[in-house]
């Protein structure tokens, strides 16, 4: 029995060939209608979507998230599944950081400073 090409391919796009030809296969444009517009009514354009796929989009710390695809004869498909994963890489990259620890004042730096004089002064340095 012959072998489907997503088994013999390891390349980036295996994942998303594999989803396709199990039928979860989505040109951009239907990409795009999974998404509300950014500003007024309607939805994503494929434009967004390609740029997606080939720039990918900025996450909080500057590195860009490509969305899986592949390029079927003279056209780009991608899955659902890729979509989520790109949905989840962005979400995942845009949680907050941990909060900072606030700064000492002045009088607690001093308080530390002391305290740790005393100490090494009782080991002898």
């Amino acid at each position: 029995m012959a072998e489907s090409v997503s088994e013999t391919v390891t390349e980036p796009g295996a994942r998303v060939l594999s989803e396709i030809q199990a039928g979860d296969g989505l040109a951009l444009s239907a990409a795009g209608r999974l998404f509300p517009a950014h500003r007024g009514e309607g939805t994503v354009g494929p434009s967004t979507v390609f740029r997606w796929v080939t720039k990918g989009a900025r996450s909080n710390s500057g590195q860009p998230v490509k969305l899986e695809a592949v390029r079927v004869g003279g056209r780009w498909l991608t899955s659902r599944a890729a979509v989520a994963r790109f949905v989840h890489a962005l979400t995942d990259a845009a949680a907050p950081a941990p909060a900072a620890p606030a700064p000492r004042t002045p009088t607690a730096r001093q308080k530390a400073s002391e305290r740790a004089g005393r100490e090494l002064a009782k080991r002898g340095a």
